[in-house]
């Protein structure tokens, strides 16, 4: 499935189909298929200048001429207002994202073919141009500049001058402003041809579609000329610092393509090697702290605790990464503080924050599973003291009104702040509060306590009075979450009415490692969960029989975020859902091959649909298929990947 053919299809069709590469510190380059940009997060170079946060776009695309001695062709295109200028797309004949980003063009008689990747640990992007066909063909290569934080637009204004030098032959340093990052520009063929003009009104269709603002402008300081014969390359390069334009790029692709090829699981199914490798994508170094951290989507995430703990089960456990995953565990408790991991590490190098009650409780399931994955006893034994401050932390009472009840629940909330991952906020309005003792974070406090037992028993350290607490929790929690109609309540208060309301948090219950439910109990909610909630996609975060149930995730942001969590399909819960289905069935040879059979719409969609080898943050909750949200969010990849692991064993 690595070479997409293109046929005639129009502009809006092409242009859905999106691809990313990343550098390893935060930054990346993305674009459509075609070239055109449809985001303001797209472009060939976003730099991270404080890794892996302060994301700034400075090179927003390409214009590429193709031009023989009797004719021409654009292979690119842009959306205008009200139209399409040039339209470069029709000339677009396959596109292959393993190993990189390959785009081939051709009118009949010329091709080229144009690849695009980062140095990795470098904010650094290569643009490689190759002549495919029998005759000499010179290519206009037009750059269009901006400077701007990732998140916003860049507008025409007389302070963005974009002085451009020269520092050598095929080497300029362009300044966009006073006080702004250099841009250095090397080409290692052609002749540059100073051309200062601004492109202005371009449109990017998935800002309108998110009810943003939606029109951006950009700068071009010229255009370099070069002729390249029947099979000769010349190559583009964009970087923040001069140092890294150094070298041979074809050299630097082959670095790249080895990495990446050292990246493929040792498992023979081509989905699950390129889950491993897409999945590298989110590991990233922070600055700060010099260890690794996880991004949590892309295009517009940072690194979240919760996010982290979650998806790392899948991309960085189950797929051996020893050393990746002791840095990840350890940048997070670096951070302990009240018993808790932070939730996000802001942007731009504010404190860190920790509005979330389950992130710290998630730590506890990823140190379990790995140790299970690398029996690694001593650093079990170097982060337990860490562990039994969060477990005192949260029987004493911390911040977010986060406290264990006299039953022995663990409760969370106060008016205004939203701690489980159903986190969506318009304003001042809390879309799902869920005050109280919700059930996934029980069924994590439950793992937690279990975790935290078989670790002190292991290592000799008294943990016997939490056995008890630990049964009666297993008791606790049964007597307050199941209910009479056979599925399990989704937040409880003891001493006040349940909420009875069908969501995907109560597959928690099943699928984490320590379950307080009996195998019977745990097939009855499954099938609930399946009958309302399940999709091929992943599970609906709400029953469609619901009042409140919202069938489309669309709109603008109030539109989006109240639909969030009131219907909409996530897809990393596919795989906590398959996790779920094969423990009930005991890992049977039934239930491995429906795990595997199940994945096809997921493999499907990361293969052919919006972000190509990418799987999406959420869909639709009606009827499931393009992807919404981040085009690639670490805990989709990291569940499926786990998920389709566990089922292959």
């Amino acid at each position: 499935m690595s070479v997409i053919n293109i046929e005639k299809e129009d502009f809006e069709t092409i242009s859905s189909k999106e691809w990313i590469v990343t550098n390893g510190i935060g930054g990346y380059a993305s674009s459509s298929i075609c070239g055109a940009n449809t985001r303001r997060y797209h472009g060939l170079l976003i730099a991270s200048f404080n890794p892996p946060t302060d994301r700034r776009v400075l090179v927003s695309k390409l214009e590429e001429k193709v031009i023989s001695a009797r004719e021409e062709f654009y292979a690119c295109s842009n959306a205008y207002p009200g139209k399409t200028h040039p339209e470069g797309y029709q000339y677009l004949t396959s596109f292959t994202r393993m190993p990189l980003p390959t785009s081939v063009f051709s009118n009949g008689k010329h091709t080229v073919t144009k690849t695009v990747f980062m140095r990795y640990g470098k904010n650094t992007t290569v643009v490689e141009y190759t002549n495919e066909g029998e005759e000499a063909l010179l290519l206009e290569l037009t750059p269009l500049l901006v400077c701007r934080d990732y998140h916003h637009l860049f507008h025409e204004d007389k302070q963005w001058t974009f002085e451009a030098r020269h520092l050598a032959e095929r080497l300029l340093e362009i300044t966009p402003a006073k006080n702004s990052p250099a841009i250095f520009f090397r080409f290692t063929a052609g002749i540059f041809y100073p051309e200062p003009h601004w492109y202005n009104h371009f449109e990017y269709a998935r800002e309108k579609d998110r009810g943003l603002d939606f029109t951006e402008d950009a700068k071009s300081v010229g255009k370099v000329s070069c002729m390249l014969a029947p099979g000769e390359s010349a190559s583009m390069i964009f970087s923040t610092v001069l140092e890294d334009t150094e070298g041979d790029p074809m050299e630097w692709r082959e670095e790249e393509e080895h990495r990446l090829q050292g990246l493929t699981h040792k498992k023979k199914s081509s989905f699950l090697k390129d889950l491993a490798v897409s999945g590298d994508q989110f590991l990233v170094k922070r600055q700060s702290s010099d260890t690794y951290t996880l991004i949590a989507g892309y295009h517009w995430f940072t690194d979240w605790g919760r996010d982290t703990m979650i998806a790392m089960r899948g991309l960085i456990i189950a797929t051996g990464k020893k050393e990746a995953a002791k840095s990840i565990l350890r940048t997070f408790l670096q951070y302990l503080d009240g018993g808790m991991i932070p939730n996000r590490f802001p942007d731009l190098g504010e404190k860190p924050e920790y509005n979330t009650i389950d992130a710290t409780l998630w730590l506890f399931v990823a140190l379990h599973e790995y140790h299970e994955q690398f029996h690694d006893v001593e650093f079990i034994r170097s982060v337990f003291g860490k562990l039994t401050e969060i477990i005192k932390a949260h029987y004493a009472g911390t911040r977010y009104n986060i406290h264990v009840t006299p039953e022995g629940l663990l409760y969370g909330g106060q008016d205004g702040t939203q701690l489980t991952w159903m986190d969506a906020k318009v304003g001042d309005y809390v879309v799902t509060p869920r005050i109280g003792c919700p059930v996934e974070i029980n069924a994590l406090w439950f793992n937690a306590l279990s975790v935290y037992v078989s670790f002190g028993n292991l290592l000799g350290f008294p943990v016997s009075g939490y056995v008890q607490k630990m049964k009666d929790l297993k008791s606790v929690f049964r007597s307050h979450f199941i209910n009479d109609k056979g599925y399990l309540n989704d937040v409880v208060i003891p001493g006040h009415k349940a909420d009875e309301t069908i969501r995907p948090n109560q597959v928690y219950a099943i699928s984490l490692p320590f379950s307080p439910l009996t195998n019977t109990e745990a097939k009855r909610v499954l099938e609930v969960v399946h009958q309302h909630l399940y999709t091929d996609y992943g599970l609906r975060s709400l029953s469609p029989f619901h009042p409140d149930f919202k069938p489309i995730y669309t709109g603008d942001q109030w539109h989006r975020d109240n639909a969030y969590h009131q219907g909409t399909v996530w897809g990393f819960l596919w795989g906590e859902y398959a996790m779920a289905h094969l423990n009930v069935h005991k890992y049977s040879p039934e239930s491995r091959k429906w795990v595997k059979k199940q994945s096809k719409k997921l493999e499907e969609h990361f293969y052919t649909q919006d972000g190509l080898y990418a799987i999406s943050e959420n869909f639709d909750g009606s009827i499931p298929g393009p992807g919404k949200g981040c085009i690639q969010q670490a805990w989709s990849v990291g569940m499926t990947l786990m998920a389709l692991l566990a089922a292959d064993k």
